[in-house]
């Protein structure tokens, strides 16, 4: 696939939702043994000008979740690698009996494309919020958890979850407009996260949308005379506990997700610190226990404490305690 910076941009402009279609129109180029599967998210998910252009390998199964992971079960099991794609929100609780038997239990490789997770979609409200969905999947056996930090990242774990042989869940957060965090081609590799910035006082675990709020609160906090290190956490399941051992001289862990903070990055995180005897604290940027009202993206993320300057603060503030 052809990456170029006009294409970043492009992407970045498109969002996350968007690529996904164009991302599909491009592998198709390339790879003749997939198809996709969606649940009347044809135009939302930027998939018309694959279905015109391979209507053999589309099939929109209407507003019916469940039949969706159903077909793209059969589909797969029948030798057609299958991605299928709708609200992340659905794809998680819906179709769950469906996800867990197919994709857990018989290990059935479908490639689940959960879009607008988070608030990406939350003007709708809390129906569409996906904000238990790492915590859901996590809990499956056999299941692949990606989360990309930008629309480029995204392309890539596309052809990296088509050429896996395992059952794969894809969250997509983030909107139109979302700030690029790699500009130029990379390697990318499913359990290999990536550390993007070099530190020492604190270390930012980040994943999906919240990867570039890690990298504007590490410059924060440099200019507060505090050195801080970010990983984006692509992938979150098999979650490659090096990066802790690794870290363990830091003085303060943070994880930042557009998810709960009960089952999603934080947690895994505290999981694999409470293996050691002595480990940095941990703070838990995320979603309380509740769900919000509708409201736009950014009002939501600045309700539940998401925005840069309210997670900077905290940090400095837990730093200057320690």
């Amino acid at each position: 696939m052809q990456i170029e910076k006009r294409n970043i941009r492009v992407w970045s402009m498109m969002g996350p939702t968007g690529v996904f279609g164009v991302a599909m129109n491009e592998l198709a180029k390339c790879y003749s043994d997939f198809s996709v599967v969606t649940a009347d998210l044809c135009t939302f998910s930027g998939l018309e000008r694959f279905s015109k252009e391979y209507p053999e390998r589309f099939y929109n199964v209407g507003i019916a979740e469940q039949n969706l992971l159903g077909i793209a079960a059969g589909l797969t099991k029948e030798g057609i690698n299958t991605f299928a794609a709708t609200y992340s929100s659905f794809a998680t609780t819906r179709a769950l009996d469906q996800v867990r038997v197919s994709m857990g239990y018989m290990e059935i490789p479908v490639k689940l494309v959960g879009l607008t997770a988070g608030f990406a979609s939350g003007i709708l409200g809390a129906t569409h919020m996906a904000l238990e969905d790492i915590a859901t999947m996590r809990a499956i056996p056999n299941m692949v958890i990606l989360s990309p930090a930008d629309c480029l990242e995204a392309v890539k774990c596309f052809e990296a979850a088509l050429l896996c042989d395992a059952p794969v869940y894809i969250r997509l957060t983030g909107t139109s407009r979302m700030p690029i965090v790699y500009s130029d081609d990379f390697e990318y590799k499913i359990g290999e996260n990536k550390c993007l910035k070099e530190g020492n006082d604190v270390c930012i675990f980040a994943t999906g949308s919240m990867v570039h709020q890690g990298l504007q609160i590490s410059n924060d906090l440099e200019a507060a005379g505090i050195s801080a290190k970010v990983y984006d956490i692509h992938t979150l399941k098999p979650f490659e506990d090096k990066i802790i051992a690794d870290n363990l001289n830091a003085k303060l862990f943070v994880s930042i997700e557009e998810h709960s903070v009960i089952g999603g990055l934080g947690d895994i995180v505290a999981s694999e610190i409470s293996k050691l005897r002595s480990h940095p604290g941990l703070i838990k940027f995320g979603v309380e226990d509740f769900y919000p009202h509708a409201a736009s993206y950014d009002c939501l993320l600045e309700r539940v404490g998401l925005t840069k300057e309210a997670m900077v603060e905290k940090i400095k503030q837990a730093v200057i305690e320690l």
